[in-house]
């Protein structure tokens, strides 16, 4: 009786925290379908004449999709020029450590969580001087850099758990360090290379701090065009909504079908 009654709490708990969860996203839906006077009613309108108008305005007059392009190259590109970087750099600390390994990842790491308003100022004084501001090559390189840290890690932990064996068979056999890397490493490793770019590519598309500072209308990103309807006038409700609801809904879809690589890339390391 009492393992029924713990499986159903469980199970109810379960439902009631993935509602309250979903609940933003119902409510975000249901104020894209408003029109400005609806969205804005006292008390709320929980039944009303649902119209696109909202989606129309933002696809026709607000150049929607040039913002969607800018996040997803921004965020493509920068997933692919990380993992550049983060592969052979985990592949070194993973398989040739050295006595300042783990000192150097945590210091990589504590970088990741450093308040970026703290180095907004500098960043934005260089990329003033060498012409970055505004341009999807600025926000390009200021992704990867966001996300290079998290990515050694994820890949570090990843390697960590490759068996050893199997390189050292191949090094008997006389493989080179460029063989084993390439032909052993990488084929044993694209689940959690894939789970890694799943994951950073969806920080990368989300990323508002650094969208909204570093880039305008040329680059601006769907952050960008969110946030654009904030004015001194006051917010358009339904536009804002639509815009938000069409923004996340292609990563609401990645991360649906790709569920599985994101919690894996997300918990690499955490059970031995």
């Amino acid at each position: 009786m009492n393992r029924y009654f713990a499986l159903y709490s469980r199970t109810a708990a379960a439902w009631f925290f993935a509602l309250l969860l979903f609940f933003p996203i119902f409510w975000l839906g249901l104020m894209a379908f408003k029109t400005e006077g609806q969205a804005i009613a006292t008390p709320p309108l929980l039944f009303f004449k649902p119209t696109l108008q909202s989606f129309y305005d933002v696809m026709a007059r607000d150049n929607y999709l040039g913002y969607a392009f800018n996040s997803l190259l921004t965020s493509v590109v920068s997933t692919a020029l990380g993992l550049a970087i983060a592969i052979p750099a985990a592949y070194s600390m993973a398989f040739f450590p050295t006595r300042g390994t783990i000192g150097l990842l945590k210091f990589i790491l504590s970088s990741r969580y450093m308040p970026g308003v703290g180095a907004l100022m500098p960043i934005y004084i260089c990329y003033q001087y060498f012409g970055l501001l505004d341009t999807r090559v600025g926000l390009t390189i200021m992704f990867m850099l966001m996300n290079l840290p998290i990515m050694i890690w994820l890949l570090y932990t990843n390697l960590r758990e490759l068996p050893r064996e199997i390189l050292e068979a191949a090094r008997m056999d006389g493989a080179t360090v460029v063989d084993e890397f390439r032909y052993i490493v990488l084929p044993l490793a694209v689940g959690g290379i894939a789970s890694t770019a799943l994951v950073c590519m969806v920080w990368s598309w989300n990323e508002s701090f650094w969208s909204l500072n570093l880039g305008a209308a040329n680059a601006g990103t769907l952050a960008w065009l969110i946030a654009s309807y904030s004015s001194p006038e006051g917010l358009f409700w339904a536009k804002l909504s639509a815009a938000s609801l069409m923004a996340i809904a292609p990563i609401m879809a990645l991360g649906w079908f790709c569920q599985k690589q994101l919690v894996q890339g997300m918990t690499f390391g955490a059970v031995k």
